[in-house]
């Protein structure tokens, strides 16, 4: 007799209590909009104030004095107040959060689903592989063009303040890329991997009940 594989475990017995699945069904549903509400407040900040930035400083000619030790260093950002920004570079900006917010909503979503199937012994679903791997792919896309048009923005704002200068040799953008978010888009990935694996374990031991 062959089981489905949405049965319920045969003890009855979920893997975590109904209760701790469901704070985190609500703890992520109240982070997305939460973050979600501070995204858009922050893009419209770009278009209708003063805007605080930390932009990076592509020279060392920009030393810090008076340190101990015979210690010497210079300054690689600067945290800048423009009263209002130009056009382009807001745009480019508001774009970034918005890639930043969708890769955390991956994020939460992935939390909401783990929250969800946690309910019951129902993990390895061809529908838990498909999000599991499309949320990968979001979170690492979405993180990596989200810094790069970052960055990018900064860079130009550092350079029309005159905090940088670029030069004719200049080929790319001063900034920094935080892999963090990319890597763990590819390990989510490679986790819908391990789960299909699973599913198709679960089916074929099933299958011979």
């Amino acid at each position: 007799m062959q089981q489905s594989t949405n049965s319920p475990r045969k003890d009855g017995k979920p893997i975590v209590s109904r209760i701790d699945a469901l704070f985190l069904m609500i703890a992520s549903a109240v982070a997305a909009v939460a973050t979600t509400a501070a995204t858009v407040s922050g893009i419209a900040g770009y278009f209708t104030g003063p805007a605080t930035l930390e932009l990076p400083i592509a020279t060392d000619s920009l030393t810090a004095s008076g340190l101990e030790l015979q210690a010497t260093g210079h300054y690689t950002t600067l945290q800048a107040t423009l009263p209002a920004l130009p056009a382009g570079e807001a745009a480019l900006l508001s774009w970034a959060a918005a890639l930043n917010q969708i890769g955390i909503l991956t994020v939460l979503a992935l939390v909401f689903l783990l929250g969800y199937r946690l309910r019951s012994s129902i993990l390895f679903t061809a529908a838990s592989v498909r999000i599991i791997g499309a949320c990968g792919a979001v979170l690492a896309i979405a993180s990596a063009i989200g810094q790069v048009l970052d960055q990018v923005a900064r860079g130009r704002l550092a350079e029309l303040i005159g905090a940088n200068q670029r030069s004719v040799e200049d080929i790319i953008f001063v900034g920094y890329f935080n892999v963090a978010a990319l890597m763990a888009g590819v390990v989510l990935v490679l986790v819908a991997g391990v789960f299909e694996y699973g599913r198709r374990l679960q089916k074929d031991t099933e299958g011979l009940v």
